[in-house]
Parts: structure tokens; C-alpha cells; sequence
């Protein structure tokens, strides 16, 4: 089973949206905090809708708690920064695919201790997509690699 990672969520809309995310497509969540905003913010709210009642959400109380519980699986960082193309990765069960926050990704001991990472290719000009909608498009990919 896939799960979504959300390093330190900065804005609770996105949070929210990909609280919706797992529920509606049956991805796991784990939220590592500190987050820069309550967790029962009105905004997550906003954009959780009433899935955020559905989501399977996991709450980590820091990166090291994380790594405890992922300690089985591959964690795959979505970044920028990536080595491998999301198109081109193979995507494993179990895996979870981790975001970071959305000023500045991940610190680099993070980025060290991801078994792999990914980024989309995009045009050269930009410099990146929001957080829930790249979180989107590497699970969908992810998904449609394991289910055929």
C-alpha cells in the first residue's frame, strides 16, 4: 500500500487538500509536525471538507518518530531537486512518497536518508508546482505503475 508523507506543512489548505487526497483515493497519511499552523485550522477544514474525518492520517511528533514507524519501507522524496524523473521511477508497494514544506522542501539530512527522490519535469522558466498537485501526480503515477 502507498502512503503520502507531508514534511511539516506550512499552508493548511494544501494539507487539507491532500487530506482528501488519501481519502478518495485510499493513500495513507502521515503528517510529521511541528506544522506552522493548529491542525484543526479552519482552513484545513476548509479544504478537507468532511473527508477529513475519512482520511487514514497518522501524526508523527517529529522526523525521528517518522523514521521509526517507516523504518520497513522505501521513502521516496518528491523535490525539486530529485534525482530520477517520476515518469521513469519504479514505484514499489509499500512505498511512501514524502513532500516537503512548501518554502523549502526538506532539510539535506532528510533528503540524504530518502532511500530515492523524484521531481516532474517541467518547463525550465518555473520554478515549481504547488505541493498538492505534485503530491497528486506522483501518487496517481505511482498508483497506476502497482495496479496495472
Amino acid at each position: 500500500m502507498l502512503r503520502l508523507a507531508l514534511y511539516r506543512p506550512e499552508i493548511p489548505q494544501n494539507t487539507g487538500t491532500l487530506m482528501r487526497l488519501g481519502a478518495c483515493l485510499d493513500v495513507p497519511l502521515d503528517l510529521i509536525e511541528p506544522c506552522s499552523f493548529v491542525i484543526d485550522d479552519k482552513r484545513l477544514k476548509r479544504a478537507g471538507m468532511d473527508y477529513r474525518e475519512q482520511a487514514n492520517l497518522t501524526q508523527h511528533a517529529d522526523i525521528d518518530a517518522f523514521w521509526q514507524a517507516r523504518k520497513e519501507n522505501r521513502v521516496i522524496l518528491l523535490d525539486v531537486k530529485g534525482e530520477h524523473s517520476f515518469y521513469d521511477f519504479k514505484f514499489e508497494a509499500g512505498d511512501t512518497l514524502m513532500v516537503g514544506r512548501e518554502s523549502d522542501g526538506v532539510p539535506a539530512d532528510v533528503f540524504k536518508q530518502c532511500a530515492a527522490s523524484v521531481y516532474i519535469p517541467m518547463n525550465l522558466q518555473c520554478r515549481s508546482l504547488n505541493v498538492a498537485i505534485a503530491a497528486a501526480m506522483v501518487i496517481t503515477e505511482a498508483m497506476r505503475q502497482l495496479r496495472g
